[in-house]
């Protein structure tokens, strides 16, 4: 069904890691997706192993045992996992992306040798601790502080919707201190730190969606971040996050296309198959337009972020585009299935109601809008 064959211009060890992630997800996660999504669960700890032998996780990173692939084997690998469910994907670009990217980034030798390698085989979860409770788009206006006591750090803020909170081994939280924002890394299980979960979620159900609280949480000296100071530490992590979704949102977008698709051809109204219609065919041909050129903007920005000439204003277009485009396709298979398409037996409603939450985090639909913006006038909309 993919009329422009943009999988053509894939490499071989590409088109290897599309096939490896979509026979993993075929056989492990897709038959249990339903039934996680409703409960309300994500059996993180099961999967994290078997997502590190397959390198998936930190797979962009070189070294400490991550796999070190392109840019692009990683983005196609994000499309392969949301097409099971955001959730999934969500998993690995938090760890990947997000903690294990701010570690490797920004972190002592010390640090990175610690915490990459058992990361990077699933036996570490990261977690990754910017947005607050009243300080979503204005990261730069954080209220979690640290001050010095001694040599010692001392931490207070609360970070919420965090992935992967509760069930993380380590956390990587950004407060403000005397000499700017700083990142810390903080174990779980260290005084004063708690994670709770959220829950009454009607969105990425299948994840862990989770409150850090800090209460004059005590951490030595060598547990900051030492090679990044200010608010461009995090948005650094932010950008490869907002990256993995570009091509993550095609893989939701396609899951429900497909599905649209099979339905059209199957179901019977008036004596004969609705995908027979003027009508069906109309919102299928308009889903496939979107999904092809959602595909084109991923490669064309994966392939300048391998060349090293990816910018975030590229990345913001992408995200941005791409998530609307992917949602959009949603709602249209929606309506194709009718009322089928309000039940978990088909993956459409799950993916329409996850695609939510992608379109608000890593960057909402407005902060991106407003990059862009300033990328076309040279006027900044934000302060």
């Amino acid at each position: 069904m993919d009329v422009l064959r943009v999988d053509d211009r894939l490499t071989d060890e590409e088109r290897m890691v599309r096939d490896t992630v979509r026979a993993f997800v075929a056989e492990k996660v897709a038959p249990h997706l339903a039934g996680w999504f409703e409960d309300g669960t994500f059996p993180a700890r099961e999967l994290a192993p078997e997502l590190g032998k397959l390198g998936l996780l930190g797979m962009h990173l070189q070294g400490y045992g991550c796999a070190g692939t392109s840019a692009v084997a990683y983005g196609v690998a994000c499309r392969e996992l949301e097409a099971a469910d955001s959730g999934l994907r969500s998993f690995v670009s938090v760890q990947g992306s997000l903690a294990m990217a701010a570690i490797y980034k920004y972190g002592s030798e010390e640090q990175k040798n610690e915490w990459l390698p058992r990361m990077a085989s699933g036996e570490a979860i990261g977690c990754f601790g910017l947005t607050e409770p009243d300080r979503g788009s204005d990261p730069g206006d954080m209220l979690t502080r640290a001050r010095r006591d001694g040599t010692d750090w001392v931490l207070n803020g609360t970070k919420m919707w965090i992935t992967n909170g509760s069930i993380a081994d380590i956390a990587v939280v950004w407060a403000q201190t005397d000499d700017g924002i700083r990142g810390f890394l903080v174990p779980k299980g260290t005084p004063g730190f708690t994670a709770s979960d959220i829950h009454q979620k009607l969105s990425l159900r299948a994840s862990v969606t989770s409150e850090l609280a800090l209460d004059d949480v005590r951490l030595p000296a060598d547990a900051m971040l030492p090679n990044v100071k200010g608010l461009k530490g995090p948005l650094g992590c932010l950008s490869e996050a907002r990256y993995g979704i570009l091509w993550g949102a095609i893989g939701a977008g396609r899951s429900c296309y497909e599905a649209a698709v099979d339905y059209a051809k199957t179901r019977e109204q008036f004596g004969k198959p609705i995908g027979s219609f003027q009508l069906t065919q109309e919102k299928l041909a308009w889903m496939e337009v979107a999904l092809g050129q959602a595909g084109l903007v991923a490669l064309h920005v994966g392939r300048l972020k391998d060349e090293g000439k990816a910018t975030p204003q590229q990345v913001s277009f992408g995200k941005l585009a791409n998530v609307r485009a992917a949602l959009d396709v949603a709602r249209q298979a929606r309506t194709v299935l009718g009322a089928n398409g309000i039940t978990l037996e088909y993956p459409v409603i799950r993916h329409m109601n996850n695609l939510e939450s992608v379109l608000t985090y890593e960057g909402t639909q407005e902060v991106h809008l407003l990059t862009l913006g300033k990328a076309v006038t040279g006027l900044d909309a934000f302060r």
